[in-house]
Formats: structure tokens, sequence, C-alpha cells
């Protein structure tokens, strides 16, 4: 079976049909922006020492002075803020039994996945795509490394804030649910009935267009 990728659980878990429009279209490349804000989680230590002005020109969300305080937090709180700045790995390939992709950065001893966000986090916990991917890129590590991981970490460093997940049973349910959405998808699947959503999906023009199946497109490549 083909292994399902962290961005299409992503997409999945936010919205089923944004993962098929995704599909149809082919786009999944990030836009530009997204690697500008994913830097900012490798610059720790840096933006703690930055000036006010410099680091008003980072592509951060909140007031400068504000970020270095949530920073100064973040090291006091997480024991591996060090690995938080300085992973034993970074952008790892990593290729499980049903799914696959990018984690951002890997911790050893214990081993934990992290993911890093370039939007902004809840006020508490991390959003439920983020978690999902979360329990994905353990799930791949654990399976390539044959190693137990019972925790991820989500990074929003645009908002200077790390988190830190247990893998708990609602989560990996989770997962599983998304998983076999995406395994399912083809044709559109029903509109959200969220549709808040549908004001932060660059899709949303096309809901309700009559499409051809997935199938059937890709049956004609």
């Amino acid at each position: 079976m083909v292994s399902v990728t962290f961005s299409d659980l992503r997409s999945a878990a936010f919205c089923p049909r944004q993962c098929y429009y995704e599909w149809v279209d082919d786009d999944r490349d990030p836009p530009p922006h997204v690697e500008r804000v994913r830097s900012l989680a490798f610059r720790y230590d840096e933006l703690l020492r930055a000036d006010r002005l410099s680091l008003a020109a980072e592509p951060i969300e909140i007031d400068p002075a504000v970020y270095q305080r949530q920073l100064a937090d973040a090291k006091t709180r997480h024991d591996r803020w060090r690995e938080c700045c300085t992973p034993a790995s970074r952008e790892v390939l990593v290729d499980g039994r049903d799914c696959r992709g990018i984690v951002h950065k890997v911790f050893e001893a214990p081993l934990e996945p992290v993911i890093v966000s370039t939007g902004t986090p809840p006020d508490r916990g991390v959003w439920e795509s983020h978690s999902i991917v979360a329990v994905a890129a353990a799930k791949a590590l654990a399976w390539e490394r044959e190693q137990s991981v019972e925790s991820a970490y989500v990074e929003y460093p645009a908002a200077a804030v790390i988190r830190r997940i247990d893998l708990t049973t609602r989560r990996k349910a989770a997962y599983r649910r998304t998983l076999r959405t995406v395994r399912e998808i083809d044709g559109p699947p029903p509109r959200t009935n969220d549709r808040s959503k549908c004001d932060h999906c660059d899709y949303a023009h096309k809901c309700g267009v009559r499409t051809r199946t997935l199938r059937s497109l890709l049956e004609r490549r």
C-alpha cells in the first residue's frame, strides 16, 4: 500500500476536500514565506540576543519584546531547549509503514520528532492537524529506527511557542481516522460543515464545481 504523506494528512485533517484539490492541482509546494518562517526554529539563540529593530524585521507574529520573553520562558521550561536550537538531525525524510514525510528536527535518547508549523498556535496545546502530523512523524520514525516513540514536539516559531505532546490513545485514534480518510478519497469529499475554515482555504472558490473523480484523472495520466 502506498504511503500517505504528512502534508496529505495535515490537509485532510483540516478539510478532506482541500486535500483532494491539492491532488488534482498537484499543488504541494509551500509558499515562499514558509521556509523563511520555518528557519526561525533553527535560530532561537540568535533571536534571543537580537536587538528589537532587527527582530522586528523577522517574520514573527508578535511584538519583539513579547517574542523574546516567550523564547526566554521556553528556554526555562523545556528540558530539551539545547536540542531545539541545535538538533542532532534536521529536515529528515522518514518513511514508515503507513506514512512518510519530513521531520524538521529529530531528538535522540529519548527519540522524539519535531514538527515545525508556520502558523499561529492555539491558546493551549496544538491544533488537531498538527497533532495528527506529529503522531505520523513519531510512528514513521519509530518504524525506521525500530524504537518506541511516545512523545513529540510541535513548534510555532513565528510566535516563539514550543509544545511537547504525548502520543495518547485519543491522538493515535485521530491519526488513524485521518489516514483512512486520505486513503478513501476518490473524488471531491463532502464540504466541511465548519465554513469558517473556508476563509483560510485557497480552494474555496472551487468548492461546488462539478469535477471528475480523482481516479479518472489519474487513469488519464
